[in-house]
């Protein structure tokens, strides 16, 4: 049996985090062809993790050479640049005959870069790219023989701006399948509703940006509510809970599902970030039009309408905010635009094929792939001499 090993950063948590959701699909995308999973990590967030096979490892140790060894995969998938800093490699000390393979999830240099700028109040220019986590997740890219991409934004930044060989990049974006049925119509569904895993600063920040938005939309909509739902709300979040005022901080959604069913607009004024939202695609997918930024809506939609409204200004938001929440006919088109979009972006149909085509061409001519990715042999070199020895020294270290 063919046998893939994820080395995880966190235990996926998809009812918490669009990136847990991201490798659920790919760990579904392998079980449909067969493969033996095993998923390593040093994280405990066995809380609300999905149920799968999880064995913990070390970072620093050697018990992992002997790990990784008896589990002899056929590939290796890293999730973020950071499990493939620690360990990449000792994968290529131990299984040289891996494919290794590195899910991006997003960007991590491009929300830094726009993380900067928004912080300083200006524009993000070219140097905000080459940043620190630029240096470290641009070498990861290359010394792995192929990186999952979730945004066309994204690989066309690294294919035409950082002039990466696309042969080692593949663009795989979240992934829909079956289409939803009996979801809740206009007339069926109250209040705004805001969601967000606190651990991701953008959603911090979007939740402040609501809480400055809220007095004018209540003010026109006096019946309306906003539940602010997201997983590891801190103090801070729940003092902003404001009964009174409909501004309401539910915390930790049991279920994604259930909460976008039953409101009738998303608000998402996401003032940075990168890679896909995965709450802008769930909304799509149970009926729940959105109002959000361009950050938010980047790389989501092609040229097709958005299944709502996408505004920058204060002002605008606010207003396409309570034109949606009170016009069905308006609401209904946005949801017609919702099913296109997963048509025509979404459709797991459009990139399963290319994928698994992929794989077999890897699996068959791995030198040579390897061989024409210059900067990748140079990066693993050093990497063998610089991260490899500081963990042996770490290790020596912890002995003591």
């Amino acid at each position: 049996m063919k046998h893939l090993v994820i080395i995880g950063l966190v235990i996926p948590e998809p009812a918490s985090t669009a990136a847990g959701h991201r490798m659920m699909q790919l760990i579904e995308l392998f079980r449909e062809k067969n493969y033996r999973i095993t998923f390593l990590t040093a994280a405990n967030n066995m809380d609300f993790s999905e149920k799968i096979d999880v064995e913990k490892i070390e970072i620093n140790s050697k018990s992992f050479d002997e790990k990784i060894k008896t589990l002899n995969p056929d590939i290796v998938l890293f999730d973020r640049y950071v499990t493939e800093e620690q360990l990449g490699w000792r994968i290529s000390e131990n299984c040289p005959d891996a494919i290794k393979i590195l899910d991006t999830e997003d960007l991590h240099f491009l929300r830094e870069a726009r993380r900067k700028a928004f912080a300083e109040k200006r524009e993000v220019n070219d140097q905000d790219f080459i940043n620190e986590i630029f240096k470290r997740e641009f070498a990861s890219i290359l010394r792995c023989d192929l990186s999952l991409i979730i945004s066309e934004v994204e690989m066309n930044l690294l294919v035409q701006k950082f002039r990466i060989n696309t042969e080692i990049l593949f663009y795989i974006p979240f992934l829909s399948e079956e289409k939803q049925e009996n979801k809740p119509s206009f007339a069926d569904r109250q209040h705004f509703v805001s969601i967000g895993n606190f651990l991701h600063e953008p959603n911090w920040q979007t939740v402040i940006k609501l809480k400055t938005f809220w007095k004018s939309i209540r003010k026109l909509i006096p019946d309306a509510e906003l539940h602010i739902y997201g997983a590891y709300a801190t103090e801070k979040v729940f003092q902003l809970n404001n009964e009174n005022d409909g501004f309401i901080v539910k915390g930790r959604a049991e279920s994604a599902e259930s909460v976008f069913r039953q409101y009738r607009v998303l608000l998402a004024p996401i003032p940075f970030g990168a890679g896909l939202k995965g709450k802008l695609w769930e909304c799509m997918k149970f009926g729940l039009p959105s109002v959000t930024s361009s950050i938010g809506a980047e790389a989501m939609h092609k040229n097709l309408p958005w299944n709502g409204f996408i505004e920058d200004s204060d002002k605008n938001f606010i207003n396409k905010a309570v034109e949606l929440y009170q016009n069905e006919k308006v609401w209904n088109q946005a949801n017609d635009h919702a099913e296109e979009i997963l048509k025509q972006v979404f459709d797991k149909q459009l990139y399963v094929d290319q994928f698994w085509k992929k794989i077999a061409d890897m699996k068959e001519n791995l030198q040579n792939h390897r061989a024409e990715n210059y900067l990748g042999i140079i990066l693993q070199h050093h990497q063998l001499n610089s991260t490899k020895y500081m963990s042996r020294w770490i290790e020596e270290k912890n002995k003591k």
